[in-house]
């Protein structure tokens, strides 16, 4: 459930679950969290007797772009699996993906999302640089069925 208040919630306090349960565990403490668009799907209708030249919009569906989630590399092999699943031509273990954001002080869940029947996509890591000090980031884009928040 929201939390409102008059004062804007930072965005460095949030938790994802991947569908596992873990929220607390090294390999779900992400970095960042991309958020995907999602859009209504009109489509001009117009009957040929209608006295009107303008066309009517009418919804026809709903699209979601990708969640894209992305942590440092620690050597777990968890998202690559799930990858690896879907490319071995898996259809079977679709998830449902929460993010949580939290208050200061981690007492309050204020914001969820909740992306039902989700899979991965894509699965990249950042460049090795032996004259850089980077972290090495590994990326998830998941695609989902439906976005709902609370």
């Amino acid at each position: 459930m929201s939390i409102y208040r008059d004062t804007p919630y930072p965005s460095c306090r949030f938790t994802v679950d991947m569908g596992t349960g873990e929220v607390w565990s090294p390999n779900t403490g992400l970095l960042e969290v991309v958020f995907p668009e999602a859009r209504l799907v009109v489509a001009d209708y117009r009957t040929g007797n209608s006295r009107s030249p303008e066309p009517q919009k009418v919804q026809t569906g709903v699209e979601y772009g990708t969640l894209i989630l992305r942590r440092t590399v620690n050597g777990s092999l968890d998202w690559y699996q799930w990858w690896n699943e879907f490319r071995n031509g898996s259809t079977g273990n679709l998830r449902h993906v929460t993010v949580q954001l939290l208050s200061e002080d981690l007492s309050n869940v204020v914001l969820t999302w909740r992306f039902h029947r989700a899979r991965p996509v894509t699965h990249l890591f950042s460049s090795l640089n032996a004259l850089g000090g980077d972290l090495f980031i590994e990326s998830l884009e998941v695609a989902f069925e439906r976005l709902e928040m609370e």
